[in-house]
């Protein structure tokens, strides 16, 4: 093994000089061994240096620091709310009903579209809007979870790189981990948590994948579909189901060549819409054009905005859908609650391979597959509960 300071080994045919002979170079490996002999020898105080981890902050750290406007604190608390492990599920539930009381003041807008119709070049542009308004705003920007590997690129901070970098607003990228529709499981905590950190304008974007983008109505308050112009039929849009819950429809890239299209394509959805049910009570639902690049239209959309909540509040519309938002919410996590202790059970666990087989080789139907995993279910639940009372 060389000592310091001679020249690393290399392969016979490498030279030792540069050759302009060669149109590249080969650097030696590095040695673990060398380094760690070469550290304690010449800075033995690097070796000795323990770094301690950083400190856990303690719910109450977290509930005051939220209050208070700090950023760090409201990225922890939506981390704790999106842990999937049961240590952190009793702290993050005791942070989010600390914050309760300071909930339920924002305008929560959601945004959907079809991928490449402008969605976060529209809200980056709108929110800088915002920002210059005198507005706090959250971006929930939700990225799609890969089928196969499990992961998401989470770059909307990328992408919307000069909204990124206003004091007021606060972008958190999450996967959907398949949720339908794209909102992730915890984005309703999330939106809770942004609005005790102070933000009055919640933006929420969907992945924008078809039908399954109506889910995200059960969270927001104000529902805006961007479509494109020269998208084809635009009677798919109404097939889809998505027109039928959109509080506003939107023309992106109404600029340049493509403005006389997207006022033909802004007169189409203005007419389609007559056949169409209003989706929020008391408002009627129209057909607006913008243009990201040039932001024409979008202070104006957002004077729509504030109009349909000056009007939904007035008539009940907006409590009404509050609270029976609330209530889905509710059976959603029951659902999810029932689904997860139905499969974590010790008896399923053991008896869900065989009947799976059995339902696979065309032994037992799939209703009989159900029902005889069900009744072992209930027989294992009412035994559990049976050693329970005897204990007692």
């Amino acid at each position: 093994m060389p000592e310091l300071g001679e020249k690393d080994y290399r392969p016979s045919w490498v030279p030792l000089e540069k050759d302009p002979n060669f149109a590249c170079s080969v650097m030696g490996g590095i040695d673990s061994t060398v380094n760690a002999v070469s550290e304690k020898k010449y800075a033995p105080e690097i070796t000795a240096r323990k770094f301690p981890k950083r400190r856990k902050c303690t719910p109450e750290e977290i509930i005051e620091g939220v209050k208070n406007g700090d950023r760090v604190m409201l990225s922890r608390a939506i981390t704790l709310i999106e842990s999937n492990a049961p240590k952190d599920f009793d702290n993050a539930q005791r942070v989010l009903q600390a914050l309760l009381p300071y909930t339920g003041n924002a305008l929560r807008i959601g945004i959907s579209g079809v991928p490449g119709a402008g969605k976060s070049t529209t809200i980056e542009t709108f929110g800088q809007i915002l920002c210059q308004l005198g507005h706090k705003v959250a971006v929930l920007a939700v990225d799609p979870t890969s089928s196969i590997t499990g992961g998401s690129i989470l770059g909307d901070k990328t992408r919307m790189q000069n909204l990124s970098r206003e004091p007021n607003c606060f972008i958190r990228p999450s996967p959907t981990k398949g949720t339908l529709g794209g909102v992730a499981r915890k984005s309703r905590e999330t939106m809770l948590l942004c609005e005790a950190y102070g933000c009055d304008v919640i933006l929420v974007e969907t992945v924008g994948v078809g039908q399954s983008e109506i889910t995200v109505r059960s969270m927001v308050d104000f529902f805006m579909l961007i479509v494109l112009t020269g998208a084809g039929d635009e009677l798919q849009g109404i097939k889809k189901g998505i027109m039928e819950v959109a509080d506003a429809i939107v023309v992106n890239k109404a600029d340049g060549d493509n403005l006389p299209k997207a006022i033909v394509t802004q007169g189409e959805y203005e007419r389609m819409i007559e056949f169409i049910r209003p989706a929020t009570e008391g408002w009627k639902t129209h057909a607006y054009r913008c243009s990201a690049y040039t932001k024409e239209g979008l202070p104006e959309l957002w004077g729509v905005m504030c109009e349909f909540k000056k009007v939904t509040m007035e008539n009940g519309a907006f409590e009404r859908r509050r609270k029976s938002q609330l209530l889905s919410w509710i059976n959603s996590m029951i659902d999810e609650h029932l689904h997860n202790l139905f499969f974590e059970d010790p008896m399923i666990k053991g008896r869900m391979p065989a009947v799976m087989e059995a339902a696979v080789n065309g032994v037992v139907s799939p209703s009989q597959a159900v029902t005889e995993l069900i009744r072992a279910f209930d027989v294992n639940r009412a035994s559990m509960k049976h050693l329970q009372n005897n204990k007692l």
